[in-house]
């Protein structure tokens, strides 16, 4: 991580500006008007190829930077790209309410967006720490002053990285399906041995699904092998696969646990089915992460991939909340039109009690947890929680 942040920020001084607070609405005129304002802007999705220490990197957009409010920053999973992973999710009218609010930028991992061009024989994908450290890039093309990220899966784990390396660019994170944990001997061999007898949409949908979904669920999976295997270059995605079956342990700990611990310094919201692959992987996460800026969401009858919820207004409302702790209020509390369930009242009124009282007198919303002096002014305050939807 030093070696990369070292090599990455030769060039990106400029990155390192000193914090502001975000103008809540009724601090500056102009944001009293937001909704004329982002009714007037251009929301049509653009494309960017962006140049990266580690190669290009496809992005999309939506919307432009605007005052000191972060930007909504997406990374997907293996097997899928920014459409398959996040389309659904963001296409939902609860979640437009609250993403019109901010800039969307969606990531593809190289090689994996619709209509990607082949990688030559013989190329070298970046390596996981490498996918995280092209990010600081996309940060400075558009001029973000820092981004909350959502991501799900390999993207989930590549966010975290971004996280630790480049923690003053990352304003909370959203992680989906999270696997800290590199893999052992044993489960290397094992994903080498079902490569050598499955199909590589195989593969992935194990990946993906549980061993029930895959039998239960056929017409999903159905569905889903198809899209992997037509809409994703095959070539470019076993060489992501590779990658993310080669990654290191994420090697976080709870603070105080060890010393000089590494941990996420921002909210962090960790959401997993409760029929996911990946549910034990996220319940580690959560016990090495800071319990005072961590939150734990199980959504029940649900694999953890955004595009497959079955309940995309629980993901949602979570979402609104966990940016309301964060102390984006004002205008998002008008955002979700539907009576808040008790469990996400009880997640609201936790994360809005523990970040008023590290808040300053003035209202500007606070950082609270991307630098020390704010963790420790919270550091007797606990609202990790699990919430069941």
């Amino acid at each position: 991580g030093l070696l990369l942040q070292e090599m990455t920020m030769a060039g990106l001084h400029e990155l390192r500006f000193t914090e502001e607070k975000p103008l809540l609405r009724g601090q500056d005129a102009e944001l009293e008007n937001s909704d004329v304002f982002l009714c007037a802007v251009d929301t049509d999705w653009k494309e960017h190829d962006i140049e990266t220490p580690y190669g290009l990197l496809h992005v999309v957009i939506r919307g432009s930077p605007k005052g000191n409010r972060p930007a909504i920053l997406t990374y997907h999973d293996v097997g899928l790209n920014h459409k398959l992973c996040f389309n659904t999710f963001f296409n939902y009218e609860d979640m437009q309410e609250i993403t019109k609010h901010f800039v969307v930028c969606h990531v593809d991992a190289p090689g994996q967006q619709t209509g990607a061009s082949q990688f030559p024989q013989g190329y070298q994908y970046p390596s996981m720490d490498q996918l995280a450290a092209m990010l600081p890039s996309v940060v400075q093309h558009f001029g973000f002053k820092y981004v909350i990220g959502i991501g799900v899966g390999a993207g989930a784990y590549v966010l975290a990285k971004f996280a630790l390396i480049f923690p003053d660019l990352v304003e909370g994170l959203v992680l989906m399906n999270i696997d800290p944990n590199g893999k052992g001997w044993i489960d290397w061999a094992a994903a080498k041995l079902s490569g050598l007898t499955s199909t590589l949409p195989d593969t992935v949908l194990s990946h993906l699904f549980s061993q029930e979904e895959l039998v239960n669920n056929t017409e999903l999976v159905q569905s889903y092998r198809q899209q992997i295997g037509s809409v994703v270059n095959q070539f470019n995605l076993q060489l992501f696969l590779n990658m993310y079956n080669s990654r290191r342990d994420l090697d976080i700990n709870r603070p105080g646990t060890v010393p000089n611990a590494k941990t996420l310094r921002c909210p962090v919201m960790l959401v997993v089915g409760d029929n996911a692959p990946a549910e034990e992987g996220v319940v580690e996460c959560n016990s090495k992460l800071d319990p005072t800026n961590t939150t734990f969401l199980k959504v029940g009858g649900w694999q953890g991939a955004p595009a497959v919820s079955p309940q995309p207004g629980k993901l949602t409302e979570a979402f609104k909340y966990f940016l309301q702790g964060m102390g984006y209020t004002p205008w998002l509390s008008l955002c979700a039109r539907a009576v808040p369930s008790a469990s996400m009242t009880r997640l609201a009124r936790s994360r809005t009690a523990s970040l008023t009282s590290a808040s300053s007198v003035d209202g500007t919303r606070p950082r609270a947890c991307t630098h020390s002096e704010s963790t420790e002014a919270m550091g007797q305050i606990n609202h990790t929680m699990e919430v069941s939807c």
